[in-house]
């Protein structure tokens, strides 16, 4: 979850405009004069975009666990025996150009009037992996990270130290078992929230 919440604020912090619509759709929601709680989530639209966004392009790992095949079967003219070992790189299935359009670009807006979700149902997206080896802990995972996030956008003003760019953010992702925290997550918050 915190590497997650990572990837999300760097890149609101990377695109200012996106930052401002997030925070303008929470105070139109949530108002000024009090916390984001769980139940206002499903109201939060564009908040859910900016996640589906994140975890396309940032996936919390960019392999699923493996999978074994049940039975002989063919995929694209590819003979897949039984028995066979399955890696899924849900990190390359994110940034596919046969199914996404300007897929290294962070926009949230391709799933304005999208039914596309990542719980699984919809292959171009499965962070969690999909069917009966999805990740358990996918509704709590997601329900944390939108709340935490929508809390830090929501509470905070976010800017980078030191007259520093957002094209000048280090996006480079390092994989292994575990990815690593950013490393440039050195902006400053400002308390935002009128009570």
């Amino acid at each position: 979850s915190a590497t997650a919440i990572d990837w999300m604020l760097t890149e609101l912090i990377r695109h200012p405009r996106i930052m401002k619509k997030v925070q303008k759709e929470l105070e139109n929601v949530v108002g000024l004069e009090r916390m984001v709680d769980e139940s206002d989530l499903d109201s939060l639209e564009y908040l859910d975009m900016v996640v589906k966004e994140t975890m396309r392009l940032h996936p919390v790992a960019p392999l699923l666990i493996p999978h074994e095949s049940l039975e002989d079967c063919t995929i694209n003219d590819y003979h897949i025996p039984r028995k066979s070992r399955l890696l899924i790189n849900v990190w390359a299935i994110g940034r596919d150009p046969s199914v996404w359009t300007e897929p290294y670009k962070f926009n949230p807006e391709r799933f304005v009037g999208s039914n596309i979700d990542l719980r699984g149902h919809d292959f171009e997206l499965i962070p969690f992996g999909s069917g009966r080896r999805s990740c358990p802990g996918m509704q709590l995972g997601l329900t944390v990270v939108r709340l935490v996030l929508a809390q830090l956008v929501h509470c905070f003003d976010w800017e980078l130290p030191n007259d520093m760019l957002p094209t000048e953010l280090d996006m480079t992702e390092e994989f292994g078992l575990s990815t690593p925290r950013a490393k440039h997550l050195l902006a400053t918050p400002t308390y935002r929230l009128h009570k």
